[in-house]
């Protein structure tokens, strides 16, 4: 802004002022945004006292809002939840929503007013991480179809699909713990990329998994379509890439509703009948009602016991990596796929079971207790829908499920033992595929998965519900591959069928935790022994003999996740005068991660700058260093864009104390704004000087 005066609404709360506190609203504010805002914040939080706030006008540009008075029995009103829906409330000058009607965050007029919905474990465990590591929680599912494609025709058949899907219309709230609300309408991004403006399939797939999702936004998936180049003229194809995020969706969910899009384009982009129930929020209520005494006894037993943590080895595990997720590939032809799955029915397991031991068995040679008896433990993806409701293998949501196991295994134990007792282990296991492990009945260290992860892809097949009518009219659908995540692992492996029955091999590997050397090692370790053993393994064949296979290359060991995130604020800047206050930026939660030093360019005030990642149910630990700098000389601000309000004022409660001033809180302006650093810089420093003076 040339005047130096931030655009759109910006919100200051100081906790010190009146007998409540007090919310002061910069910017230009339109009252009916006011009310419809506390109407959602009535539909979000039904507790919410009655009568709210009382707005009052000292100009066109600057409200107060008087709080309502504690009774000792009621909550405090959520102030920081309501400056999060007023800053987010910018005015709507194109007048889509009427005249004079503003849009909230989503590009939604502030009238309409979401349903909320309880959070699975499973969700609150993947937001708290996407928090940690975004792009652990990003995944893809690739399909090329073969024949013609209407690009607005499909986009008409995705949105039907967002119409009946309540999933795909729910974002997030942070009140100051994350809420699910679900929206009347949503759109699914629906890109189309003619051949020559991407070079190729490769780039596409990580370029749109570096882009972040906000979760504040009902865009839990989009969709990007590329199609072939000139020397496909004989077969045109057009790929379609599908990124999703797992606090919504999983493989198998995108898989249902790539089924239901190919259902609403023969239909001309049209699905009958109203929105899926049961959905999402039905299995939230179940599970919540559901008794954790089975499952705690189960996972305490000594068969889930987690193995002993191996001795560091000296220097690096593999070469240090540059950041973010590798991919790689592998398959076996669909000839070694038929006789591994021949080969394992004989034993009397699935090709699963025999993937899991040729995991447990790489391991194992890894370990220094070779060629002794060891216990190895890593994390097993289940489907996560053994859930008792009906209609629950058609509901799209977060329900893949990462459980950890650990086998024995010595080098003279036969290989046919170690196959049934995974077998077992995995049918007994899948009883409780729905509890979380991160949650009380498995344990916070379970979610750790030492050893890496295991997936094996299944349930629906897209291409197979509607092959036929596709074919009438003259299209053909094939999946293609699932490129996963390391989804809080250091590496995952997934396996899964082509559609030619090929057994496809994905390993994502974390690069700052795995090289890439060591990633193929173990990729390439693991597609000899499943190719050999059909062929190789008879009823006497020990786990000793089939290491023997493999070269003398060493099995690299396969490290922790990644580790805890640091709770300490990072600092940007120091200050530029001797005991000048400090503001430490908060992160929105369930945005993309953005960086401040954009904001720190615009930043003219003489405060130091420092920035903290916010997590929901952290903010005991977060609160330990901001205390630090609220001792220090000056009033400490707490500042972020829009969405930052409520985990910043319970910061804020957390942090105050004996002698310790409260902290402001200021919120305003978006993190996807281009404007939107020097908009939120101009307003912490017109609030931090204030504060000076007062």
């Amino acid at each position: 802004m040339n005047d130096g005066r931030p655009a759109g609404v910006y919100a200051v709360i100081d906790p010190e002022r009146g007998a409540h506190g007090a919310l002061e609203l910069h910017g230009p504010l339109h009252t009916d945004c006011y009310h419809r805002a506390l109407h959602r914040i009535a539909e979000i939080r039904p507790g919410a006292r009655n009568p709210g706030p009382r707005l009052l006008r000292h100009g066109p540009d600057l409200h107060t809002v008087e709080l309502p008075g504690g009774d000792g029995v009621s909550a405090p009103y959520p102030v920081g939840l309501l400056a999060d829906l007023l800053t987010a409330a910018a005015p709507d000058p194109g007048g889509r929503h009427g005249a004079g009607a503003c849009a909230g965050p989503a590009g939604l007029p502030c009238g309409t007013l979401p349903r909320t919905q309880p959070l699975t474990p499973l969700q609150q465990q993947r937001l708290a991480d996407a928090l940690a590591w975004p792009d652990h929680q990003v995944e893809q599912v690739v399909w090329r179809w073969y024949g013609p494609l209407d690009t607005a025709r499909f986009e008409a058949a995705w949105q039907a699909v967002g119409e009946r899907e309540s999933v795909l219309r729910t974002a997030f709230v942070w009140d100051p713990r994350p809420r699910a609300v679900v929206l009347d309408h949503g759109a699914t991004e629906v890109v189309r990329h003619p051949h020559g403006t991407v070079v190729r399939r490769a780039a596409l797939l990580a370029r749109e998994r570096a882009r972040a999702f906000d979760l504040r936004r009902p865009e839990s998936v989009r969709v990007a379509l590329l199609d072939s180049g000139p020397a496909d003229a004989a077969a045109p194809f057009t790929d379609v890439l599908v990124t999703y995020h797992r606090a919504l969706l999983d493989s198998w969910s995108v898989r249902l509703l790539m089924r239901e899009c190919c259902r609403a384009y023969l239909a001309d982009g049209v699905l009958p009948g109203g929105e899926r129930r049961p959905d999402l929020g039905d299995c939230a209520r179940w599970l919540g009602a559901q008794g954790l005494g089975p499952a705690d006894d189960f996972w305490r037993g000594p068969a889930h016991r987690p193995p002993a943590p191996a001795a560091p080895r000296p220097g690096p595990v593999g070469r240090a990596g540059s950041g973010g997720t590798g991919v790689l590939r592998t398959a076996l032809t669909p000839d070694d796929s038929t006789l591994l799955a021949h080969w394992a029915a004989r034993w009397g397991v699935t090709e699963s079971s025999v993937l899991q031991a040729v995991w447990a068995m790489l391991l194992y040679r890894a370990s220094d207790a070779a060629p002794g008896p060891a216990t190895v433990g890593f994390g097993l993806d289940f489907p996560g829908r053994g859930l008792l409701l009906e209609g629950i293998e058609g509901v799209p949501g977060p329900f893949e499920n990462a459980l950890p196991l650990t086998v024995a295994v010595d080098a003279t134990q036969p290989l046919s033992g170690l196959l049934r007792e995974l077998r077992d282990l995995v049918m007994d296991m899948a009883a409780y595929e729905w509890v979380a492990a991160g949650g009380p009945a498995v344990g916070r260290d379970a979610g750790s998965r030492a050893g890496g992860l295991l997936a094996f892809d299944c349930g629906p097949r897209a291409e197979a519900a509607h092959n036929k009518e596709l074919a009438a009219q003259g299209i053909r659908l094939e999946e293609q591959e699932a490129a996963g995540a390391p989804a809080g692992s250091a590496l995952r492996l997934r396996a899964g069928h082509d559609a030619r029955r090929g057994l496809v091999l994905t390993c994502a590997y974390d690069r700052d935790l795995v090289g890439g050397g060591a990633a193929r090692t173990l990729l390439a370790h693991t597609e000899r022994l499943l190719r050999l053993l059909p062929g190789a393994a008879t009823a006497g064949t020990t786990v000793g003999d089939v290491l023997a296979w493999l070269p003398d290359a060493v099995t690299p060991r396969v490290p922790d996740g990644p580790p805890a995130r640091d709770a300490a604020p990072l600092v940007l800047r120091g200050a530029s005068e001797p005991a000048a206050a400090t503001v430490c930026l908060l992160d929105v939660p369930g945005a993309p991660r953005t960086g401040h030093w954009e904001l720190v360019r615009h930043y003219r005030g003489p405060e130091a700058l420092t920035a903290l990642r916010l997590t929901a149910g952290e903010e005991a630990a977060q609160a330990g260093p901001l205390g630090t700098l609220a001792r220090s000389p000056g009033r400490l601000v707490l500042g972020g864009y829009s969405g930052a309000g409520a985990l910043a004022c319970e910061l804020a409660r957390q942090v105050t104390g004996p002698g310790v001033r409260p902290p402001l809180v200021v919120v305003g302006g978006a993190c996807d704004d281009p404007d939107g650093p020097r908009s939120l810089a101009n307003a912490l420093q017109r609030a931090s000087a204030s504060a000076c003076r007062h």
